[in-house]
């Protein structure tokens, strides 16, 4: 007789261990009051959940007054299980904050840290929303469907960008064993196919089992103007509300939450997810945090390095043998190579980028000081992960004003940014990102960056953790080698909550991470980690761990650099290095020619593990996953038709004119006193184009990511009545940013002509939206207009129609690799 594959035999033991949860007693419940009284509550079991329905308990009779009420019990968590106040942070590299050795103050972090304890081994994936997905389901990135982010999603179960049911979240286990859940600030886990108001939801994080939803959807998002959700529903806080910054919105509404949920049942536990948007870019902090850090930067990049450097062994968060990897000389210039000018915008994009690390460490703190106000501290457990992924190189080696230019393979030179953006750097006038130079130090004392996951630039991030009453060494320092999927099993053996086998009918996959709680007795302080083998992978790079040896492929290009080509071959073409990391911290001394056998066991076990964490296919391509076909609701659709004002449809779900000829007809009514307006919008300030209607006259202005605006402008006016005004755009392809011509046409007659020299190949800024009939963002002419500029007549309908893409799949091919960047 055939014994069953691995796989189906994995699958009988799930069904199996299923259906023994299902049919065993319940262990562990514990009831509170009169059993079947209103006010009775009771924990479950756990393993099951939903809970399976009680039994009644009363008596039923024919008469009322002969029979018994009973009312089920309302689930509580077990006794004395904490509050959880988890909080990561984006894009800080692990010397950034002053509690890990920087010099940028991170007070609120040192808070948890002097309460609790700091880990100097925690890892990330090296890219935010896969991070993010193991983070709230303990399983690695690949297992939760995000290999990569979900704009780069491919049909491929590690690639999908899909958080399947049999991996539920930690929200939803909490939330059904009695937990408020909550979740502010960013979401990258849900597809980009599904991020539009139609849904579905269930992707969402009030599908994934968090009750309130507070924040943005994307990667990231512009904190003066955010695309901000309450829930399900777009919202608009910053509309009429002059200096509004979502770093501080978010703190208010999170601190509002609590005192909300305390006021209404201070018995019921909290579980609030916060990741507010800091560091990511755009750098955008108040003017009041930038000045802050005036002059504070002068000592450059490279004299940075050493001082963190030292600030970390002086504070014994690396060992006084560990070594400072050599600057890169080879991609990197040196800050005493640089001009007056280089230094001068420089030093300005790190003030900025520091006061932006304190605003939101200082928001954080309030949201901290809101749980120690309704007296709940004590008794809340706060893990604070400082970084979802090494600090970002992706603003190039000269930084940028705007992101969008980085990603759309455009560089502004430093004369350029000197002369436009210096004395508003940071202001909602930039989207702006630091040097590489900058960034390579705040990953200091390691070597390079974010979206390299087989170096700790990448990937190592600063973690503290506190639980007063639980953490016998508070101020301690924890050395074990922990990984981003050990925070749920964490949190889990905290609250005395196991992992449910099914939830919802589905079996559950385990648990992937261990927990860290053992490293909470100072008894166990130096107690060899039980986190003894971790994979790491991205974009084709590729490092695996195991018991203090880890074997890295170098990067075959530097993060900023879109022009390399990746290997034909991504299995075998690579470079491997090996490191004893129980001796060499910061893998700094290659030992492959030295021990062969060590790296070949190494690499081998690589291979063992990305079969059973769904690794496979390896793929280092960009482009071609950004532009693959996806389950969109807009896949293949050509024309779009809106029958009246419509806003905040994200662009993943509008119609996209990049690179092709398109047509924008628009049906109006203008009443006597005429009307103006917008018509259709997308993308803004930033990159993007809108055809409006301004003191009478139809406007077509496409923004050339804020370094270029070219217009075309009707030459006659709207008269009262109903009118059809059109632009057609006639692409100058094949290729890519080739420009076209603009017709505007009123009544079919045409008004206006004009030539568009440069138009954006790749994205518009990323957190636009598409509107119809007004303009919810930043405005792509502010000269013209102010949003939400709602259109003053009536838009009966707005129709647009798309050619064909001017770009064939040799060009894409070709082009592949200047998208290679844009990561989220």
């Amino acid at each position: 007789m055939a014994l069953p594959d691995k796989s189906v035999s994995k699958q009988l033991q799930i069904l199996v261990g299923a259906l023994l949860v299902a049919s065993a007693p319940a262990l562990g419940q514990q009831t509170t009051g009169v059993p079947g009284a209103p006010n009775a509550t009771s924990t479950i079991d756990g393993r099951q959940l939903p809970n399976p329905p009680g039994k009644f308990g009363g008596i039923i009779k024919r008469d009322a007054s002969d029979s018994k009420p009973y009312w089920q019990p309302q689930i509580v968590p077990p006794a004395n299980a904490p509050n959880v106040l988890l909080i990561i942070t984006d894009d800080v590299g692990y010397g950034a904050p002053s509690t890990f050795g920087g010099v940028i103050p991170t007070p609120a972090l040192d808070r948890i840290a002097n309460m609790g304890l700091r880990y100097t081994q925690f890892h990330t994936t090296a890219l935010c929303s896969p991070t993010r997905a193991a983070l709230i389901t303990g399983r690695n990135h690949h297992s939760a469907g995000f290999g990569v982010i979900s704009e780069m999603a491919t049909g491929y179960p590690g690639y999908d960008s899909v958080i399947t049911r049999d991996r539920s979240t930690l929200g939803e286990i909490l939330k059904q064993n009695g937990y408020a859940t909550s979740w502010f600030g960013k979401n990258h886990n849900t597809p980009s196919f599904q991020t539009s108001q139609v849904g579905p939801f269930d992707q969402w994080p009030i599908g994934m089992g968090f009750d309130y939803f507070y924040g943005f959807v994307g990667g990231e998002t512009n904190q003066w103007q955010p695309d901000l959700y309450r829930n399900t529903t777009r919202i608009y806080p910053y509309l009429a509300k002059p200096g509004y910054n979502l770093t501080t919105d978010m703190a208010d509404d999170a601190i509002a939450y609590l005192n909300q949920i305390n006021s209404i049942d201070p018995k019921k536990p909290f579980f609030l997810y916060y990741a507010p948007g800091g560091t990511h870019a755009p750098h955008q902090p108040t003017q009041e945090w930038s000045d802050k850090f005036k002059g504070k930067f002068h000592m450059g990049w490279n004299n940075l390095r050493e001082e963190i450097f030292a600030n970390q062994k002086r504070l014994g968060l690396i060992p006084q043998d560990a070594q400072l990897t050599p600057w890169p000389d080879d991609l990197l210039k040196r800050w005493d190579a640089l001009s007056p000018g280089e230094q001068k915008l420089f030093e300005r994009q790190m003030e900025v980028y520091a006061a932006y690390l304190a605003y939101t460490d200082y928001e954080i703190g309030r949201v901290i000081q809101a749980v120690d106000d309704l007296g709940k501290l004590d008794n809340t457990l706060i893990i604070y992960i400082s970084g979802d992924n090494g600090g970002s190189a992706e603003g190039s080696p000269v930084g940028t004003p705007n992101e969008m230019t980085f990603f759309n393979g455009v560089e502004v030179p430093v004369q350029a940014q000197l002369q436009k953006y210096y004395d508003v750097w940071g202001s909602d006038k930039t989207f702006a990102h630091m040097a590489v130079g900058w960034t390579w130090a705040m990953n200091t004392p390691f070597k390079w960056t974010k979206q390299v996951p087989s170096y700790f630039g990448g990937t190592r991030n600063g973690v503290a953790i506190a639980w007063t009453g639980h953490i016998s060494d508070p101020g301690g320092i924890r050395n074990q080698f922990h990984h981003v999927i050990d925070i749920v099993p964490t949190i889990l053996e905290a609250t005395g909550i196991p992992a449910p086998q099914t939830l919802n009918g589905i079996a559950q996959t385990p648990i992937e991470g261990v927990s860290m709680a053992y490293t909470f007795d100072k008894a166990n302080a130096s107690a060899p980690s039980k986190h003894t083998t971790q994979y790491f992978e991205m974009m084709g790079l590729r490092a695996m761990y195991q018991d203090g040896w880890i074997a890295s492929t170098l990067p075959y290009r530097a993060p900023w650099d879109a022009t390399k080509q990746p290997p034909a071959d991504i299995v075998n073409g690579v470079t491997w290095e090996l490191f004893d990391v129980t001796k060499d911290w910061t893998q700094n001394n290659n030992l492959a020619a030295a021990n062969p056998a060590k790296l070949k066991e190494l690499q081998d076990l690589f291979w063992v593990e990305a079969e059973k964490y769904q690794v496979l296919p390896l793929d280092a391509s960009a482009l071609p996953r950004l532009i693959s076909p996806k389950p969109s609701i807009v896949a293949g659709r050509t024309e779009f038709e809106y029958n009246g004002p419509v806003a905040g449809i994200p662009q993943a779900t509008a119609p996209s004119i990049l690179n092709r000829s398109f047509t924008i007809t628009a049906s109006l009514d203008v009443p006597n006193g005429g009307a103006e307006g917008m018509l259709a919008t997308a993308g803004g300030r930033f990159g993007g184009w809108g055809f409006y209607v301004v003191k009478g006259t139809p406007v077509f202005v496409y923004d050339f990511l804020d370094l270029s605006r070219e217009r075309v402008e009707s030459k006659q006016a709207l008269s009262p009545g109903k009118h059809t005004v059109t632009f057609d755009f006639k692409y100058n392809g094949p290729g890519m940013a080739k420009g076209g011509t603009g017709v505007i046409t009123i009544d079919g007659l045409e008004t206006a002509r004009g030539q568009i020299q440069r138009t954006i190949p790749f994205l518009f800024e990323s957190s636009e939206t598409f509107d119809v009939g007004s303009d919810t963002g930043t405005g792509v002419a502010d000269t013209d207009y102010q949003p939400p500029f709602p259109f003053s007549g009536k838009l009966n309908k707005l129709t647009i129609k798309l050619g064909p893409s001017g770009i064939s799949p040799a060009q894409q091919k070709e082009a592949s690799q200047k998208a290679a960047a844009m990561q989220d």
